[in-house]
């Protein structure tokens, strides 16, 4: 990395090179970056964070707005870089209280949680810390964990099962850390926990309910005979229901769950015959693991004819817009006008193509 800024990871990454050698490639690449006339994403994007770097002096910002600017965006490369090898294998994102110990009933919940996730092909992000956070870690193996650690004046650091490993990251910031839980998984997981627990649970709620994020299962674990997520739960039905703050779709957003078994299972059944999602354009392109039949579409323009503005759900093929992912483009697609606004009714559809792709009991 160029500059004064080391980045927030475990080890610094300048090694043995002069600053003046840094400063030379830092304006050879800003230099290519500049007189290019590509139009591609990537070199549009390079240009844009180079000339945002620059417009931050033009406009003389304070000295706190570039303090920000320059670590959340070292916070955001380094940790990018981090999860770049690991981006084709699914991961699941742990909260819960760091309070919980050893042998607790919760934290060997986490521990066997993390296990069964693993032997179904995830790995596991948990902020590095104590309690569900280190079972988690403790049950998936350090090798099949990301710790995304928060610096705190009163915290000792990441757990000892993970503070050695080159995949955690140390963050300043809250909000690029809670980027990073979501933007890298494909599940979350939420055990009982504190303030930190349910503000990273109703940050992921929300992102899902207003499609920030894509669709993914979010699972409440919850002991059989407790009734900290059934109370939870209440609570939105009663009041935030009720009162139109949320529709009835969205409760399909989370399911509460009584095993690590039944967690590991719905999680893995998310991806049975659903992969992703893209938006392109005013269009939503659904990549499966199986094509659906003629008659299965069917029923899906039946039934969810509210989310499509013009037109069908269509089977199709790769499109055109997609050639930046090519280890997808032989997955089968639908593709159809998408309705935005509706990640609720969006998630219930993925629903029952996933029990369209469920086999049949002989």
């Amino acid at each position: 990395m160029w500059g004064p800024v080391e980045p927030q990871g475990r080890k610094k990454e300048r090694g043995k090179r002069d600053e003046g050698q840094e400063r030379e490639e830092a304006l050879r690449f800003a230099e290519e970056i500049l007189a290019s006339d590509r139009k591609d994403l990537r070199s549009v994007l390079y240009r844009d964070i180079l000339l945002n770097a620059l417009k931050a002096k033009r406009d003389e910002l304070d000295i706190l707005d570039l303090k920000v600017i320059s670590r959340a965006m070292a916070e955001f490369r380094y940790a990018a870089r981090v999860f770049k090898p690991y981006r084709g294998v699914r991961k699941v994102s742990i909260f819960g209280s760091a309070r919980e110990k050893k042998g607790h009933p919760y934290y060997e919940l986490a521990v066997r949680l993390g296990r069964l996730l693993v032997g179904k092909g995830f790995m596991v992000i948990t902020g590095a810390a104590e309690g569900i956070m280190r079972a988690g870690i403790e049950g998936a193996g350090p090798e099949n964990s990301f710790g995304v650690n928060i610096l705190l004046p009163f915290e000792k650091g990441p757990a000892k099962v993970i503070q050695d490993d080159p995949k955690v990251i140390n963050f300043r910031y809250f909000f690029t850390r809670k980027v990073f839980f979501v933007m890298e998984a494909d599940a979350v997981a939420l055990f009982p926990g504190g303030f930190g627990t349910h503000d990273e649970g109703f940050e992921v709620l929300t992102l899902l309910q207003t499609g920030k994020a894509p669709p993914m299962p979010v699972v409440l674990m919850e002991l059989p005979g407790e009734r900290y997520w059934e109370t939870w739960d209440r609570f939105v039905r009663d009041q935030l229901l009720a009162r139109g703050f949320v529709s009835p779709e969205d409760l399909r957003l989370y399911r509460i769950v009584h095993s690590a078994e039944e967690a590991a299972d719905w999680i893995a059944s998310y991806y049975a015959t659903y992969h992703s999602s893209r938006l392109v354009g005013n269009r939503l392109v659904i990549r499966l693991e199986r094509e659906l039949s003629d008659a299965q579409v069917s029923l899906l323009n039946e039934r969810f004819r509210d989310l499509v503005t013009s037109g069908k759900i269509s089977k199709t093929s790769a499109l055109d817009a997609e050639r930046d992912e090519p280890h997808l483009r032989s997955k089968p697609r639908l593709v159809f006008a998408y309705r935005l606004g509706r990640a609720g009714r969006l998630n219930e559809m993925i629903l029952a193509i996933n029990e369209f792709g469920r086999p049949r009991p002989s």
